[in-house]
């Protein structure tokens, strides 16, 4: 009797025991898919800042194209995103097996995404695989897409990806996944944050801003990165310069490449004339005033070759002056433009090389290849020239405007500063100097220096009290542009030779940066004085972080850029190259 006795406790000990095995299994599956939705959302979550910072960059037909994909992404639920899942990988399964290749196991220890399609689990498990599906499906669609969101291609693949995470969103219940806001910390995504000279924007995440040429990657890394997409992870690959040819002459080939093993493309040259590619502080591309792209919204077809722009204080007029004409164009409504007025200046066949607006915005400042300055009345309802003054040179390269808004100074062909007093419209000083062509200029917030750059390879500083040169920069390139930090002692200048300078303006040491594969054509500071703008023959829109010239973002347009403005508030860029057009972006901060 007693020996049944026990059997039946021991019988249902077993049950206890076995009900306890199966409710812990039960809750250990439910932890599983707990932390698999879970996982998966924060992922989400991620990739939605990401996507918000790629769909700007997208030619206006792509960027309809993801809308309505998130849109019939809102309407997806679990159990369609997963029978949709399960047919594809099926067809994958059968195609594997009708060729011969192995199903092989999921290099992880997970099972095999073909057999786990229900729960959070099976989604993680099988977005990778239908991610790289998609991505090598809709690339031959979306070549332009592709290309243009490539800055980012070492960690998300393409629009077919990013169309299939935006589907994963709004399976989660993400309805609205760009509305998902929040800066994450640098290394975030296992990242590490911009700190190392040769790591431009676009290799480095999207934290940093966006690098918008496309960084190349060779064949053997785009194999890894197939494969490694294969199971959504981001694969390690080799980034290779956008500029592989960019070496620095004289530089020992030990100093080529920063700690990265990348090429340096910022270096701080000291007072003995020592190179050293800068190591960037963690904070580089981080904080309040930095951009973290720029997002092109206009585009303005001049229809000649547009040699200079200028942006009001208001942001809402553009000046773009091409042959024998300034246009102004009216950007504060979207959509297709046409100038609102022209204003023909100096002889029809001579190009404007410099256009300058008083800070009030009634008054515009013109010059260019004519010996006359065109003073222009912009608070009458039909603009007209209210004054012209004329020098003895033959042209102006560039000017500047005091900031009590009294003087205008003039960088002439024949190297000479010329100083105007515009409220008697006379010539009152000249600053001879250059012994050739006086090319760009800036002036100190102050008002008290000027500097200018010539074709004689040579950059000067004005005293404007006392009428006299401070200083003079030599160089073995000729000056094409240049500009004086707001904020701080720097000075900007960009050369024939493709070299950015950036020259402290009472310390021996200067930064030298590597970007530009041409000539320089024009330099502009934000007005914040924490990052400035460069363009060149090359094509490129560069934009640096002040002083030490790391990469904030970069643009390429379609022809040499060869001049740039950023309005008062630092929210716009306005570019003018040589396919008669202007374009202007907004900066993303």
């Amino acid at each position: 009797m007693d020996g049944a006795i026990n059997g039946l406790r021991w019988k249902d000990d077993d049950e206890e025991d076995g009900r306890k095995e199966r409710e812990g299994g039960r809750m250990s599956w439910l932890d599983s898919i707990f932390f698999f939705f879970f996982f998966q959302t924060e992922i989400a979550k991620r990739l939605n800042v990401i996507c918000a910072q790629l769909i700007p960059f997208l030619s206006q037909e792509h960027q309809q194209q993801v809308v309505q994909a998130m849109e019939r992404a809102k309407q997806v639920t679990m159990g369609e995103l997963n029978a949709s899942i399960g047919q594809q990988l099926q067809a994958q399964h059968l195609s594997q097996h009708a060729q011969g290749l192995p199903v092989g196991p999921h290099p992880s220890g997970l099972p095999h995404p073909g057999l786990a399609l229900s729960g959070g689990s099976g989604l993680l498990a099988l977005s990778g695989a239908l991610g790289a599906q998609l991505a090598a499906k809709d690339e031959r669609a979306h070549l332009e897409a592709a290309a243009a969101a490539a800055a980012a291609a070492e960690h998300h693949r393409g629009i077919g990806s990013l169309v299939f995470f935006l589907s994963s969103c709004a399976a989660l219940g993400l309805r609205n996944p760009l509305a998902v806001q929040g800066a994450y910390p640098p290394g975030a995504f296992g990242l590490p944050p911009p700190g190392v000279n040769g790591d431009l924007p676009g290799a480095a995440g999207y934290g940093a801003g966006l690098h918008l040429v496309a960084p190349q990657m060779n064949g053997a890394a785009a194999a890894a990165a197939a494969a490694a997409a294969g199971y959504g992870r981001s694969p390690v690959v080799g980034y290779e310069s956008p500029h592989p040819h960019m070496r620095v002459p004289g530089l020992p080939a030990s100093l080529q490449s920063a700690a990265s093993g990348k090429p340096a493309y910022s270096f701080h040259v000291s007072a003995d004339g020592q190179m050293q590619p800068v190591p960037f502080p963690p904070d580089a591309l981080l904080g309040p005033g930095i951009p973290r792209h720029a997002r092109q919204i206009h585009t303005l077809n001049h229809g000649e070759v547009v040699c200079a722009v200028t942006i009001s204080t208001s942001t809402r007029h553009v000046y773009t002056g091409g042959k024998g004409c300034v246009k102004v164009w009216d950007i504060s409504q979207p959509g297709s433009k046409s100038p609102m007025a022209q204003l023909d200046c100096l002889n029809r066949d001579n190009y404007i090389r410099s256009c300058k607006l008083l800070s009030d915005g009634r008054t515009l400042i013109v010059g260019g290849e004519a010996s006359t300055l065109s003073i222009w009345d912009l608070a009458t309802p039909t603009p007209r020239i209210k004054a012209e003054l004329t020098s003895s040179a033959p042209a102006c390269y560039a000017l500047a405007i005091s900031p009590d808004n009294k003087v205008c100074f003039s960088c002439c062909s024949d190297g000479n500063i010329v100083v105007w007093d515009l409220h008697n419209q006379t010539l009152v000083r000249q600053f001879q100097g250059h012994t050739d062509g006086a090319s760009c200029i800036d002036i100190s917030n102050d008002g008290t220096k000027l500097w200018t750059g010539g074709l004689d390879n040579t950059v000067r500083c004005w005293d404007l009290r006392e009428g006299r040169q401070l200083q003079q920069h030599d160089f073995t390139s000729q000056i094409f542009s240049l500009g004086y930090c707001p904020t701080g002692e720097w000075l900007a200048v960009g050369m024939e030779s493709s070299n950015v300078e950036v020259l402290h303006v009472s310390k021996p040491d200067k930064y030298q940066l590597h970007l530009h594969e041409s000539c320089v054509l024009s330099l502009k500071f934000a007005y914040c004085g924490k990052w400035f703008v460069s363009t060149g023959k090359d094509n490129l829109l560069n934009a640096w972080r002040t002083p030490y010239g790391s990469s904030i973002f970069q643009s390429k347009e379609s022809s040499s850029v060869l001049s740039c403005d950023i309005s008062p508030d630092d929210q716009f860029i306005v570019t003018g190259s040589g396919d008669k057009k202007a374009t202007v972006y907004e900066v993303i901060y």
